[in-house]
């Protein structure tokens, strides 16, 4: 018959309620789908523009920019995937992904979707910035102005 010491125990416990816990602390995507406020059609709307141009990489060096301009960091830069992620650490921490893909034969969409402190943003108005400055870029670049 096998001995546990009290102290034994007491660190099984110790280590199962630790474990459970931080179980309960994890979060996944599906999870913070479902606790968005908004449908998931209302949500991609407000994600998501197209763009009349087919150039993808100027598409990606403008998201690259305006992400800049608005503050954030850039850590990670696709350009076979289309994807760029980047980080604001300006008092909370916000992560975007935009990805761009074409969209039939004449645009291209960007998506952003944004995290803050690890729960989805539903929120328009970052996204409605982020956009703002993305059309301006866009537009600017298009007619070749500095």
């Amino acid at each position: 018959m096998t001995r546990i010491s009290v102290r034994g125990l007491f660190s099984l416990v110790c280590g199962c309620a630790l474990l459970l816990v931080l179980g309960g602390c994890q979060t996944d995507s599906r999870q913070q789908v479902l606790l968005t406020d908004k449908s998931q059609v209302e949500l991609r709307a407000v994600q998501t523009r197209a763009f009349d141009t087919t150039d993808k990489m100027l598409t990606l060096r403008n998201v690259i920019a305006t992400l800049q301009d608005l503050g954030f960091v850039v850590d990670k830069a696709d350009e076979t995937l289309g994807m760029v992620s980047a980080t604001k650490l300006s008092g909370y921490a916000m992560r975007m992904t935009i990805t761009i893909r074409p969209r039939g034969t004449t645009q291209i969409a960007v998506r952003a979707s944004a995290q803050y402190n690890l729960s989805a943003v539903s929120d328009a108005a970052p996204y409605q910035q982020f956009f703002a400055a993305l059309e301006k870029a866009m537009f600017l670049t298009a007619n070749e102005v500095d």
